[in-house]
């Protein structure tokens, strides 16, 4: 359930320092002349800032981390939130600084005595921050209260708050997503709140079983044989711009078994997250829509069921692709890859995209490679891969660019087929991306996020508590805001 993004721009006042009643958020660093808020604050508690300055505790603290003063004297604030930060912050302090403010983020308002600070990435960091999924209790928590920000320039600031909202609620939609339990967010419920988001100016089509039998996706039908959901590809396209678009592709396996390859029955639960890519490409186009870029891009999403069920696909069995060729199935627990394949070539066929980037939840591979801290990037385009890094180090997403080379594909060779859907254990995460390789046509422009290991963590990740990490929706709004809007 994602929270209320409350946020305000109000001009500098030192007076509302005195009276607000709720949580009040200054900055000081050492050795550094304090701010004038900051100051304020120090007159009123009586030296009180002065002394946490000096302390062994604060001295310890590294750039964006805090001290917090309950009930300070001379306020009728419930809270006194110091925050190091250095005069000339750099992005990655104000982000570290907006976890702090949400990390303790209540039911009580917060005033930011931000000033002149920028305040787009620290009010962004915060609200990410804050979340927490309540959906799914009988007793949810009450919303979290609004963030005041006191700033010299106030419009400015609006601006700044209303694209950090924006990118805050796409990020939130994305965890909702991958957090939602799979008898709650089904094929079927998920194809229906996409339909709903037509109201943002997205145009929505939905594909079902019927017409996929069509166009001839049989790789991904064959993923969904031994379930009761039914099979399906929404389009979500966002016209911002003439020419080309960018296709971005998530692969949507709303809960995965292993099928007839059943997984051990210890950490199953977490598969619900296996549609990661999927949220992460709904969440994308929301963020899109909502902050009207100038940008043509369609969002596809592969929505589908692994289960084992008496219809369910074997391991041996041989499915075409929409592409034509024959893939033999040698495990049913590598389903991600069929899906994604059709789903590849049917958005290179339709829309002849300018490049193409799919995101899935593809390995575990690549969290034995890389761990929690940063998804696998594979690409057959330097320039392309080299945004999607640029992009995930500005806004504080991990991401490690990943081999592709053709001497990997005597892995995933089939003796009865043309391809097979794994090579094994060796090099497992680059086999996959082989696979999908053989399904981007040669001049397109693409790159794989094995996102496996950002998606879903069990303790707090660089925006978020533990859980659903919505990785991935403010590095591709990154990337194509810099390197594909106006262009």
């Amino acid at each position: 359930m994602t929270r209320s993004l409350l946020t305000e721009a109000q001009p500098f006042s030192l007076d509302a320092i005195t009276t607000h009643d709720g949580r009040v958020v200054v900055f000081a660093d050492a050795d550094s002349p304090l701010p004038r808020a900051t100051k304020r604050v120090d007159k009123l508690t009586r030296g009180a800032v002065t002394r946490a300055l000096e302390s062994a505790a604060f001295t310890k603290l590294k750039p964006g981390a805090g001290l917090q003063l309950g009930w300070p004297s001379g306020m009728a604030a419930e809270a006194l939130h110091i925050i190091r930060l250095p005069r000339k912050p750099a992005a990655a302090d104000l982000r570290k600084a907006g976890l702090s403010i949400g990390k303790s983020q209540g039911r009580a308002a917060t005033l930011i005595c931000a000033d002149t600070l920028p305040v787009g990435e620290m009010v962004q960091a915060a609200l990410l921050r804050a979340y927490q999924y309540e959906a799914q209790k009988s007793d949810p928590k009450p919303d979290y209260g609004p963030i005041h920000v006191m700033v010299a320039d106030s419009d400015a600031a609006t601006r700044a708050l209303d694209l950090a909202t924006i990118m805050a609620r796409a990020v939130h939609l994305t965890r909702d997503l991958v957090n939602a339990p799979a008898n709650i967010l089904t094929t079927t419920s998920f194809a229906k709140q996409i339909e709903g988001m037509a109201a943002l100016g997205l145009k929505i089509e939905i594909l079902d079983e019927d017409a996929l039998e069509q166009l001839g996706m049989r790789a991904m039908l064959a993923v969904g044989y031994g379930s009761e959901c039914p099979t399906k590809l929404a389009i979500l396209r966002w016209e911002g711009a003439q020419g080309a678009p960018v296709a971005v592709v998530g692969k949507g396996v709303m809960f995965d078994t292993g099928g007839v390859s059943l997984k051990p029955a210890a950490g199953m639960e977490d598969m619900t997250m296996d549609m990661g890519g999927a949220a992460v490409t709904v969440g994308l186009m929301q963020a899109l829509a909502e902050r009207k870029a100038a940008a043509h891009v369609v969002g596809l999403v592969g929505l589908v069921e692994n289960m084992p069920d008496g219809r369910a696909q074997r391991p041996g069995d041989v499915v075409r692709s929409m592409k034509g060729d024959m893939i033999e199935v040698i495990n049913t627990d590598a389903e991600g890859r069929l899906v994604l394949a059709d789903v590849l070539w049917y958005a290179q066929t339709r829309f002849a995209p300018r490049a193409v980037i799919d995101l899935a939840t593809l390995t575990g591979a690549i969290i034995v490679a890389l761990g929690h801290e940063k998804a696998g990037v594979f690409s057959n385009n330097d320039e392309l891969a080299d945004g999607v890094l640029k992009a995930a180090a500005q806004v504080g997403e991990g991401a490690w660019r990943m081999p592709l080379d053709p001497a990997y594909d005597t892995l995933i060779k089939s003796r009865i087929a043309d391809i097979k859907n794994t090579g094994g254990r060796p090099a497992g995460s680059i086999t996959a991306a082989q696979f999908l390789q053989h399904f981007i046509k040669p001049e397109t422009p693409w790159v794989h996020l094995d996102i496996a290991g950002v998606t879903l963590t069990k303790t707090d990740s660089a925006h978020a508590p533990k859980g659903a990490s919505g990785w991935g929706v403010l590095a591709l709004d990154a990337l194509i805001r810099t390197q594909f809007e106006n262009k």
